[in-house]
C-alpha cells in the first residue's frame, strides 16, 4: 500500500476512508443478526484501524478517541498531565471510530459516520480545528477540509417562498425536549436522523438547514463535523452563542448549533426562549 498523504486535511480524509471501508467490509462478513456483536466489534475494528495508522503516520501528535479508555474523563488541573499527555501537546486528533453505532448495526441505514479532526494549539480559530473529514461510508462519500464542499445552495422551496421554511435535523431517539416548541416558533419542521456526524454533514450539504443538539455530547461527537461545517461556511456554535472548544480538560461539550449563517441570529435568538 502506497503511503497516505502528508498534508492534514487530506490524510484526514484518507484516514476516514479506510475506517469507513474497513466497516462496511465488517457489515459485510457478521451481518445484521446480533446487533450488539456488530456494534462492538464496529468500535474495535475502527479505532485499532484508526489509531494504528496515527501511531505509524502521525508519531508525535496526541490522540482523543471516544474508545480510549478515561476518554469520557474530565481532568482536573493539578493531575499529572504524564498521563493526559494530550493536555500539553500541540498537536491532538480528536476522533470518533464510529459515530452512530445503533445506524450501522441496522440493515439498510446509511446516517452513521467515522469522525477524523485534528486540533492544533496554534489554530487561529477559537474551536482549534485546522483540519477534519467526516466519513458517511454507506453513502459512499467523505466531507473533508481539504476539499471543503461549497455554501450550501438555498432550495427552491425556500427561494420561491415569502419565508423560510427551516428544516432541523433531530434525534431520532433523543431531541431536546425544547425542539418542538422551538420548531413551531420559527415555522421549522423536524427531520429524524441518525448519527451527529450525518446529520451535520446533511447540513454542510444542504439537505437540511440546521441541527440543534442539546442532550449531552462530547468533543469526538462534533470536532470533524465542526471543522468541515466552519470550512464550508457555515455557523457553528453552542446554543448560547458562545464558541465552540475542543482540547479541554473536561471532554464534555453538551450542546451546539450548526446552520446556514443567515440564519444563525434568528435561531439563537428562539434558543434563548426555548432552551432556559
Amino acid at each position: 500500500m502506497s503511503s497516505p498523504p502528508m498534508i492534514d486535511g487530506a490524510f484526514a480524509r484518507w484516514l476516514a476512508s479506510r475506517a469507513g471501508q474497513a466497516l462496511l467490509d465488517l457489515r459485510t462478513e457478521m451481518g445484521f443478526a446480533d446487533s450488539g456483536a456488530l456494534k462492538s466489534a464496529g468500535d474495535k475494528v475502527s479505532h485499532d484501524l484508526i489509531r494504528t495508522e496515527l501511531a505509524k503516520w502521525r508519531p508525535g501528535d496526541a490522540v482523543l478517541s471516544e474508545e480510549d479508555e478515561g476518554s469520557r474523563l474530565a481532568w482536573a488541573a493539578e493531575v499529572n498531565t504524564g498521563a493526559v499527555s494530550r493536555l500539553t501537546a500541540d498537536r491532538v486528533w480528536i476522533v470518533d471510530p464510529l459515530d452512530g453505532t445503533r445506524e450501522f448495526s441496522e440493515e439498510g441505514r446509511s446516517d452513521w459516520a467515522v469522525h477524523v479532526a485534528l486540533w492544533a494549539r496554534n489554530a487561529p480559530s477559537p474551536h482549534g480545528l485546522v483540519a477534519g473529514a467526516v466519513g458517511l461510508p454507506a453513502q459512499h462519500r467523505v466531507l473533508g477540509t481539504d476539499y471543503p464542499p461549497a455554501y450550501p445552495p438555498m432550495t427552491v422551496e425556500a427561494a420561491t417562498a415569502g419565508e423560510r421554511k427551516i428544516r432541523l435535523a433531530a434525534s431520532r431517539s433523543r431531541p431536546p425536549v425544547f425542539l418542538t416548541d422551538l420548531a413551531e416558533d420559527v415555522g421549522a419542521h423536524l427531520v429524524p436522523m441518525g448519527s451527529a456526524g450525518a446529520k451535520i454533514a446533511a447540513v454542510v450539504t444542504g439537505e437540511v438547514d440546521a441541527y440543534i443538539h442539546a442532550g449531552g455530547q462530547y468533543e469526538w461527537d462534533s470536532a470533524a463535523p465542526v471543522a468541515v461545517a466552519t470550512a464550508t461556511g457555515l455557523h457553528a456554535s453552542r446554543i448560547d452563542g458562545s464558541a465552540l472548544k475542543y482540547n479541554e480538560a473536561d471532554p464534555r461539550l453538551p450542546d451546539l448549533l450548526v446552520c446556514r449563517k443567515d440564519l444563525a441570529t434568528r435561531l439563537l435568538a428562539a434558543l434563548q426562549k426555548h432552551s432556559g
